[in-house]
């Protein structure tokens, strides 16, 4: 019974890091998250004339499509005043490949979090909590191993990091876009320089390690 408790606390360090980055990805994919960046003092105008507010609205639209709170009939629909499709074929296309790749991972996203309220629930009805919160403590720290191994990457070469993820999780060449197109006046390079920071990340994975630590002193008390 011992190994396989310890098997399984292994399996919720494991785990946890999936937790934390999927939860990072959820938060960033939020009207929040899109305001602050809008927000920010070097955050670059778009040049072909998208106002804040438009850009800011048409972002939240397409982040709507992308988990699935708008049909792709609509989205294809959506035109510029003068009748002008807002998106091309292109984008269009690489729209819908990011759609279904947001899709699995929210899936995703909320299998773990009904998990993990599970496990703390037997944790706490088991008197496992001191393990377990070492458990999910080892897992933050994987995980902030990961995001700061990302900064650093970032730091170094963001534009090979990005072609990288493009070229793992889509085929082809769809999400390569010219400067003129919507999807890159709504999300430049900036934009995604920021959601690879993954400040969310690394603020949760600070507070599982503080917290784990304060479990486990106390039980040593």
């Amino acid at each position: 019974m011992k190994k396989n408790l310890q098997i399984f606390f292994l399996l919720i360090t494991i785990l946890t890091p999936i937790l934390l980055i999927t939860s990072a990805m959820r938060a960033a994919l939020s009207p929040i998250f899109v305001n602050i960046e809008y927000q920010l003092p070097n955050f670059p105008p778009d040049p072909y004339g998208f106002t804040k507010e438009e850009r800011f609205f048409w972002a939240n639209y397409s982040i709507q499509y992308i988990v699935g709170e708008v049909s792709e009939k609509e989205f294809s629909a959506l035109q510029f005043p003068d009748g002008a499709p807002l998106f091309n074929e292109r984008e269009i296309s690489h729209m819908i490949d990011v759609r279904d790749l947001t899709v699995a991972m929210l899936a995703i996203w909320r299998i773990l979090i009904v998990f993990f309220a599970i496990v703390l629930f037997f944790g706490w009805k088991n008197n496992w909590l001191r393990a377990l919160f070492h458990a999910l403590e080892n897992g933050a720290k994987i995980t902030l191993t990961i995001i700061l191994g990302i900064l650093v990457y970032v730091w170094i070469n963001f534009n090979q990091l990005f072609t990288i993820f493009h070229q793992v999780f889509f085929e082809g060449d769809s999400w390569l876009f010219y400067l003129s197109d919507t999807l890159i006046r709504l999300f430049p390079l900036k934009f995604w320089q920021d959601l690879f920071i993954g400040s969310f990340g690394i603020i949760t994975s600070l507070i599982l390690i503080v917290f784990g630590k304060s479990v486990n002193k106390k039980t040593e008390l």
